[in-house]
């Protein structure tokens, strides 16, 4: 097995993903606090956003591909799309789930719209926004992987090899740390998430 390769496609592989995590969270969350301040565009947002998601990976990669060429770029605009499903719906939910007699005690301070959303909604929506970033980070990997069919890096790379010339060793030395990847960061963001619920 070569580890030099292996460690370079799964370094690859975490940029592509964390790029389009990064960016689908910086969506996300500006989207789902806009959504609050105006409700009525919230039906009209999250039929889109469902929507997106039932086009399966490989169109969405086509799609895309149109726009951005046979390149990186495509997978992380690709990752970005599917991740403001579960980034977006979660930070809705946990911003609009704050309990209304905090707000009222709030606005009884004198606090403005702003400062109760940084300090009371968003605080005590982290636990819901890290679940959504949790279940885009686990998604992003999978889609990581089929870039390989647009030309991009990553362990898909390997698997891809590995499934044409027969060589087990090189797809599991792909699908693996793929694997071990998606319940490293479900275990330790969930572990987050747990703590922060207790406090």
């Amino acid at each position: 097995m070569n580890w030099t390769g292996m460690l370079s496609a799964a370094a690859v592989h975490l940029e592509i993903t964390f790029a389009g995590v990064l960016i689908g969270t910086a969506i996300g969350l500006p989207l789902a606090a806009l959504l609050i301040r105006f409700p009525r565009l919230g039906r009209g947002v999250f039929l889109v956003i469902d929507a997106i998601q039932t086009v399966p990976t490989l169109a969405m990669l086509t799609f895309v591909m149109l726009a951005f060429g046979l390149n990186e770029v495509t997978v992380v605009v690709s990752i970005v799309l599917y991740t403001l499903f579960p980034i977006t719906r979660n930070a809705y939910v946990g911003l609009t789930s704050a309990d209304a007699g905090i707000i009222r005690a709030g606005r009884g301070l004198g606090m403005t719209p702003l400062q109760i959303f940084t300090g009371i909604r968003l605080p005590l929506a982290v636990p819901m926004i890290l679940t959504g970033i949790r279940l885009a980070v686990v998604a992003a990997l999978a889609i990581a992987t089929t870039g390989v069919f647009i030309g991009a890096g990553g362990l898909g790379m390997l698997i891809w090899r590995g499934i044409q010339t027969r060589n087990t060793t090189m797809m599991l030395s792909g699908a693996v740390p793929v694997s071990l990847l998606a319940v490293f960061f479900e275990f330790s963001i969930g572990l987050l998430e747990k703590k922060l619920r207790r406090i």
